[in-house]
C-alpha cells in the first residue's frame, strides 16, 4: 500500500515537473517580441519594409524582435484584439483603440497629419454639399481604411449615409474609378489630392467636405515592452537622416521625413471613435 502511494506521488511529481517545463518553454517562446503593420502589401514586400527595423531592434534591445505579416485584414483585427503584437506601426485610429482597450502606449509618429477630402464631379450641379451624397455612391479604399471611416464619421445617422464602393489598390485606383463615373464622389487623402493628381485631373472635381486633421501614422508598443525598452525604441526610430532601419518605411509613408517624432498619449486620445460603434467598425 505504501509503495502504491509512493508511486502515485512520484507520477504526480513527474506530471507537475513536465507541466512546469512546458510552461517555461512557452515563456521562452513568448519572450520574443512581435513587430507588425497592416497588410497593405504582400508578405515579402512587408519583410523588406519592416524586417530591417525588427533586426535593428533585436540588436538594440538584446532580445529577439520578429516581423510578422498579418496575412489579411481579418487576421490583423483578430490578432490585435488578442493583443498578439508588441510593436505596431499603423494609423491613429488603431493606435488609439489599442491604448484604450489593450494598454498600448504610443511612442513614435510620422511628422505631419492625416486629413481627407470628399470630392464630387465638377459638372454635377445636383451634388453641392455632403448632404447631397446621402444614399449616393462614394468610391473609397475599403474599411478599415481611415479615409473611408472619416466618411462614415461625417454622417452620424446610419440611415442617412452614402454607399461606399470599395476600390482596392490605393487612391490612384480610387481616382480611376471615380473618373470613369462609377461613383458620385470619392474620398482621398488631402496630400494625394493636392500633390499626386494633376491640374487636369483636379479640374473634373470639386471639394465637398474636408475632415479634421489627425495625428499621422505612428508606432505603439504593448505592456510587455518595458519602459527601458520603450526608450531604446524611441531613440532608434527618432534618429535623423533616415537610418537604414526606418529608411524604407519613411520613404513610403513619411514623404520627406528624415525620422519619426516622439509621440504622446494625447496625440491619439480620441481617434478610437472611428472604429467603435460605427458601421464597418470593430
Amino acid at each position: 500500500m505504501r509503495n502504491a502511494t509512493t508511486n502515485r506521488m512520484s507520477f504526480t511529481s513527474k506530471v507537475v515537473m513536465l507541466f512546469l517545463l512546458l510552461c517555461a518553454q512557452i515563456q521562452l517562446v513568448s519572450a520574443e517580441l512581435v513587430l507588425t503593420a497592416p497588410p497593405r502589401e504582400k508578405a515579402d514586400a512587408g519583410e523588406k519594409l519592416y524586417g530591417p527595423l525588427a533586426a535593428e531592434l533585436s540588436k538594440v534591445l538584446k532580445e529577439k524582435v520578429t516581423y510578422k505579416h498579418p496575412g489579411n485584414w481579418l487576421a490583423y483585427q483578430r490578432d490585435m484584439r488578442n493583443d498578439a503584437y508588441d510593436i505596431i506601426f499603423d494609423g491613429p485610429h488603431f493606435i488609439s483603440w489599442r491604448a484604450k482597450n489593450r494598454k498600448h502606449a504610443a511612442i513614435g509618429k510620422l511628422p505631419g497629419s492625416l486629413q481627407f477630402v470628399i470630392v464630387g464631379h465638377a459638372d454635377n450641379e445636383k451634388i453641392q454639399s455632403p448632404d447631397d451624397l446621402i444614399g449616393k455612391k462614394i468610391c473609397g479604399i475599403p474599411p478599415p481604411n481611415l479615409g473611408t471611416l472619416t466618411v462614415y464619421a461625417a454622417y452620424k445617422h446610419p440611415a442617412r449615409q452614402p454607399v461606399i464602393v470599395p476600390v482596392r489598390g490605393g487612391f490612384k485606383k480610387v481616382y480611376a474609378s471615380f473618373a470613369k463615373g462609377r461613383c458620385d464622389a470619392a474620398v482621398f487623402r488631402t496630400t494625394f489630392y493636392a500633390k499626386k493628381l494633376t491640374d487636369e485631373q483636379r479640374k473634373i472635381t470639386k471639394v465637398l467636405y474636408k475632415s479634421k486633421a489627425l495625428t499621422n501614422q505612428g508606432i505603439s508598443v504593448s505592456s510587455r515592452v518595458s519602459s527601458k525598452a520603450r526608450n531604446k525604441i524611441i531613440a532608434t526610430v527618432t534618429q535623423g537622416d533616415r537610418v537604414p532601419a526606418t529608411k524604407n518605411i519613411l520613404k513610403r509613408f513619411g514623404g520627406k521625413a528624415k525620422a519619426f517624432k516622439r509621440a504622446s498619449a494625447n496625440d491619439y486620445s480620441k481617434d478610437y471613435q472611428y472604429l467603435e460603434g460605427v458601421i464597418f467598425g470593430w
